[in-house]
């Protein structure tokens, strides 16, 4: 989503679900994903290269969403996957098979702009422009909790990889909540002086990593409540954090078109800055675009404003793919958190979602 604040719309629909291959989405040479072309006796799928993951095509192509989709997340087992957006609809889809929706989640009251699941996969959590939190049963199908106290926009949450399963937000209104998921109103604020567009926490949970406006990302410790140290070196707005599955990297995106990531382990050098790369354009939407790492923490990705994906190997910095396919900015992307399926899920203004798969 934009920095600035975009009212919801009133009314939304939900188009027919589409879920289908995507042989029109050739990959260009740096690409490693697959072509799945139609037989012209049967309309039988050819394997054009040898397969890599279990999807049931090497492209798919996902649709129901009525508006721009800001936010999808694999579930922590991968056979699961949430995505939500613009038009204010959580989607519940199977990653294998024919990517079947399952369930529709309705309520919130303006754009969602990010969603994480419970680590049993029973929960998903939402973050929205209607200024609230808000909790959903999958097995029920219903809302469990609204979480209120933020007086803007929600632009991103994170909730606590072990330990109790604390929640943080970052909102417009230039604080970072923490929350107790059991509890309707905050366990406490942190006020940060700047609207808070990108928020994750540490492997530990001692500490919280939050980016905005002013370009620089700082680091809290939590029990203080007060900054640890800063990151600088981007040149713009920060529009997503991520620790690295080992816990001893951030990575972080900018509205300067560079991807970084940071050393936090303690008693890390001054600078800090590991390595940056290029190849995922920001554009003029001003979107809060996001990045994210592999579950080995070997490579990482990031969506951009040419609709494409970019994906690079962490230690070499080497564009590995470059994964086109939308029509429009990718706002977010994901790999399955299972390291032998090597998939990936995009999200995007053009209303879609893509599931494709990478070479080995």
């Amino acid at each position: 989503m934009s920095v600035d604040k975009r009212k919801a719309p009133e009314h939304f629909g939900t188009s027919q679900l589409v879920k289908r291959t995507r042989p029109d989405a050739v990959p260009s040479s740096s690409s490693a994903v697959s072509v799945v072309n139609q037989s012209a006796s049967g309309g039988a799928l050819i394997q054009a290269v040898p397969r890599t993951s279990g999807l049931q095509a090497p492209i798919m192509e996902l649709t129901g969403h009525g508006k721009e989709v800001f936010a999808v997340r694999f579930d922590p087992t991968g056979q699961n996957i949430a995505s939500a957006g613009f038009d204010r609809a959580i989607l519940l889809w199977k990653t294998y098979g024919d990517c079947a929706n399952y369930l529709e989640l309705n309520g919130h009251k303006g754009a969602i702009l990010d969603l994480h699941w419970s680590r049993d996969s029973r929960i998903v959590f939402s973050a929205s422009a209607d200024t609230l939190l808000a909790s959903w049963d999958i097995e029920g199908g219903i809302r469990v909790r609204r979480y209120v106290g933020h007086e803007d926009v929600i632009n991103v949450m994170d909730v606590a990889r072990r330990g109790p399963e604390v929640m943080i937000s970052g909102s417009d209104d230039g604080t970072i909540g923490i929350w107790d998921p059991r509890q309707k109103e905050s366990v406490d604020y942190i006020e940060t002086g700047f609207p808070v567009t990108a928020l994750t926490m540490s492997e530990a949970g001692n500490e919280i990593f939050s980016g905005g406006i002013d370009n620089d990302i700082k680091v809290w410790d939590l029990r203080k409540k007060a900054i640890s140290y800063t990151l600088r070196g981007h040149q713009d707005t920060i529009t997503s954090l991520g620790v690295s599955p080992d816990g001893q990297s951030l990575l972080s995106n900018s509205m300067d078109s560079t991807v970084k990531t940071w050393d936090i382990r303690p008693f890390a050098a001054s600078t800090r800055n590991i390595n940056t790369y290029e190849g995922a354009p920001a554009g003029i939407e001003k979107n809060l675009i996001r990045a994210s790492w592999s579950p080995n923490g070997e490579k990482i990705g990031a969506g951009g404003a040419d609709g494409s994906v970019a994906v690079w190997d962490v230690e070499s910095k080497k564009l590995l793919y470059k994964l086109p396919g939308h029509r429009g900015t990718v706002n977010d992307m994901r790999f399955s958190p299972v390291v032998s399926e090597p998939i990936i899920v995009s999200a995007s203004s053009d209303k879609s979602l893509i599931l494709g798969e990478l070479g080995k």
